[in-house]
């Protein structure tokens, strides 16, 4: 039997308390610090959980206010295909393209990194257009694990942007993010080129996963719920788990 995913646990146990009655519709739910204690997870994974809510229509998300029962009906359950969350898709991402960019490094050729260039500029323009989904974005992340010419790490790394597109958990949290007007960066994804076109395995995979980390910031800052000066205060804390999947050599 293939087992839950953690935010899903999280989001029926919130959804039990919402259909016994505890909390009626129109009410309030406790903050996330609060549920994220209650229920001895991560903010990211409360997010995840209360986000998954959000889709099966059972609360509303009001940024800068809080999370509202809009239905509390016993009938109605959490959708079943919401696969993986962002938060772990991007910290698999953050492992895994890391150690890519600096196998690639390596061997990686100059007309590899003439497109990497080129796919840059196609990023700026789809930024510049307001273009979703980040079409250039993906091709720059798999035109550096083909030039690591293993099939495998390319499958893998297709696989996950495959499901970032398919998972519509992620899909409700990139909405967010676009709504608040966070963009690919041009900056970090110039830092990954510099650092392939130097032929520096060390700097491409620390570009690499300075820029997967600086995405899990986003995701964090741009989906928070509550006051954006509340996470100035909460944001070190909620990065810990990650910090420690950046710390891997």
């Amino acid at each position: 039997m293939k087992a839950k995913r953690l935010y899903r646990i999280v989001a029926e146990g919130l959804l039990e308390f919402i259909t016994s009655g505890q909390y009626s519709v129109g009410d309030r739910l406790p903050a996330e610090r609060e549920l994220a204690a209650r229920f001895n997870v991560s903010r990211p994974t409360m997010r995840e959980a209360v986000i998954a809510l959000e889709i099966s229509g059972h609360v509303e998300v009001r940024k800068g206010s809080g999370v509202y029962v809009i239905q509390n009906e016993s009938t109605s359950s959490i959708s079943p295909d919401l696969n993986v969350g962002p938060f772990e898709m991007t910290e698999a991402r953050m492992l895994i393209e890391g150690e890519t960019a600096g196998l690639a490094a390596s061997i990686i050729s100059d007309e590899e990194l003439e497109q990497l260039a080129l796919t840059i500029e196609k990023m700026q323009k789809e930024n510049d257009t307001g273009v979703n989904g980040e079409l250039a974005d993906r091709e720059f992340h798999l035109i550096i694990a083909r030039a690591t010419r293993n099939s495998a790490i390319v499958a893998i790394i297709e696989d996950l942007w495959d499901l970032r597109e398919k998972s519509k958990l992620t899909r409700n949290m990139y909405k967010w993010v676009r709504l608040t007007g966070v963009k690919p960066s041009i900056d970090e994804h110039f830092a990954i080129l510099r650092a392939l076109q130097a032929k520096d395995a060390v700097a491409a995979r620390t570009a690499m996963r300075n820029h997967l980390s600086r995405v899990i910031d986003t995701l964090l800052l741009a989906t928070e719920i509550e006051a954006v000066e509340e996470v100035k205060k909460q944001i070190s804390k909620d990065r810990q788990r990650y910090t420690q999947s950046r710390r891997i050599n």
